[in-house]
């Protein structure tokens, strides 16, 4: 089939390698100009482990790992330890691999087959789905058009595809009261030691290093914040807003960071919750479908695993789309809920409302001797 993915991130990197290796045409838009490779970590668990197993790509994943959690502290306003983050609230198992988001970019991205287009700098205007024995007719902001046999909305939260199909975003989106920020700080990149966080009420700040580059990392709680998604300078005003008055520790310094950083990044901690992840032709994979939210640590391994079953039921079902979306759905759902129930105790754990919560969490990491510095 001649298959259409929005979004050039992991779950839409994933769904054209699955759909490319198994013969489908496949052209992916990406809103960018290029691979957006920022981020901190991610994790890949439980069954996701097995979808990049059987894509080929374990190993080198495997080779790429990384252990930044086991070096992750919190810190007073001097920046001396005061409790660690026990490896209980960050990983299932032994098994779950850690590793930097532009490196799984990278692998899937090597792994595009030939069938596989990447066309940077465009996104979906218009969709029209022709029915069962029709087409997707598609208008892109560029003004150039085609037709599809399927479109797969791969975009993110804020996903243009699901606006388009299923309607606003106001209608599915959960907001769980938490904003994440993230900047290069490359005046902090030689240094050495474990990443640091620290709070004051109802915010984090920290800092995060990994292989020669450092990165200054926020939260902070806030009712939804109405902005421009594309609007950088909006976006960093927002943040240096949240943490107005507060100059303890480092804060100042990677406020700074954040200002002069041009690929700086800001996001909510919501959820998309959709009665159903498919209409017609146009199906949604990722958190364009059913973001669990970055508080839940599953959000890649749910892209990892959509794309998996959403291929194989379409090679399964010798492509009656219908069919298939309908057993990606029932294969990929119980994953969705389970890791959408996960992210109420992260926020309260990383996000303490006061001082004396503040106090109290450290005291008890320490007192539990799992997370004693």
């Amino acid at each position: 089939m001649n298959v259409l993915v929005s979004g050039a991130g992991i779950a839409g990197l994933a769904c054209a390698v699955e759909l490319g290796t198994r013969g489908h045409d496949v052209t992916v838009v990406e809103y960018a100009r290029h691979l957006r490779l920022a981020g901190t970590p991610i994790d890949i668990r439980g069954d996701a482990i097995e979808a990049v197993d059987r894509m080929g790509l374990l190993a080198e994943i495997q080779r790429r790992r990384v252990r930044m959690s086991e070096l992750t502290q919190f810190v007073d306003s001097r920046g001396e330890p005061v409790a660690r983050i026990p490896m209980a609230e960050v990983s299932d198992s032994d098994d779950d691999i850690e590793l930097l988001r532009e490196d799984l970019v990278r692998i899937l991205a090597d792994a595009l087959p030939d069938t596989v287009a990447i066309r940077f700098g465009d996104s979906i205007e218009t969709l029209t789905d022709g029915g069962v024995d029709g087409g997707v007719d598609v208008r892109f902001a560029s003004g150039r058009t085609g037709r599809y046999d399927l479109v797969l909305g791969a975009d993110g939260q804020h996903s243009a595809v699901r606006r388009l199909v299923f309607g606003p975003e106001k209608d599915y989106l959960r907001h769980l009261g938490v904003y994440f920020a993230l900047a290069d700080h490359p005046g902090e990149a030689r240094s050495e030691g474990a990443n640091s966080i620290y709070n004051v009420p109802r915010r984090m700040a920290g800092i995060f290093r990994y292989r020669g580059r450092a990165v200054a990392v926020f939260q902070f709680r806030s009712q939804p914040i109405d902005y421009d998604h594309h609007d950088l300078d909006a976006q960093k005003k927002i943040l240096i807003d949240a943490f107005a008055g507060y100059r303890s520790w480092r804060i100042p310094e990677l406020l700074d960071a954040a200002r002069a950083d041009p690929g700086f990044f800001l996001t909510a901690a919501s959820q998309i919750h959709l009665p159903s992840w498919h209409r017609g032709r146009v199906a949604l994979v990722g958190d364009a479908g059913y973001c669990p939210a970055f508080l839940s640590g599953r959000g890649t391994s749910l892209a990892l695993t959509g794309a998996r079953f959403l291929a194989e039921e379409l090679e399964r079902r010798g492509g009656d789309h219908t069919a298939a979306f309908a057993r990606y759905e029932a294969r990929q759902r119980p994953y969705v809920t389970f890791a959408q129930n996960r992210v109420h105790s992260g926020r309260e754990r990383m996000l303490p409302a006061t001082w004396a919560a503040i106090a109290a969490r450290n005291e008890a990491l320490r007192a539990s001797g799992t997370g004693a510095p």
